[in-house]
């Protein structure tokens, strides 16, 4: 069993120029999970670098407006709305709101550094 206090959990600088709380991975909870949740932030008019990472992810919007490229099309995000981005897709999140962007990522498999890769 593993319980995780947000506000016991500091935010870290991404390498793609999003804040960060990782709050379940496959190392915190004993290799219990396959996947890893993160929530990330997004400032007003903030973007994430473009990448690309070998695992599968599905996003949820907490709060604000995002656009999100996924090899070339762009989506527009709100409140409550989610998105699966297949493995290896380039990739990157604007925040195009008013209000700071917040948003879940899970990734399955878990995030691991050597499978992120910076394309810009």
């Amino acid at each position: 069993m593993s319980i995780k206090e947000d506000a016991k959990i500091n935010f870290i600088q991404g390498e793609e120029n999003a804040k960060i709380k990782q709050y379940f991975d496959p190392k915190n909870t004993s290799n219990g999970i396959s996947y890893s949740l993160a929530q990330f932030t997004l400032e007003i008019g903030e973007k994430t670098k473009l990448h690309k990472i070998k695992s599968s992810e599905i996003y949820y919007i907490l709060e604000g407006n995002g656009k999100l490229r996924i090899d070339g099309n762009e989506f527009e995000l709100k409140k409550n709305d989610s998105a699966y981005v297949p493995p290896n897709s380039e990739q990157f999140f604007e925040n195009i709101g008013s209000e700071k962007l917040q948003f879940l990522c899970i990734v399955e498999p878990a995030w691991k550094q050597e499978d992120d890769e910076i394309l810009e």
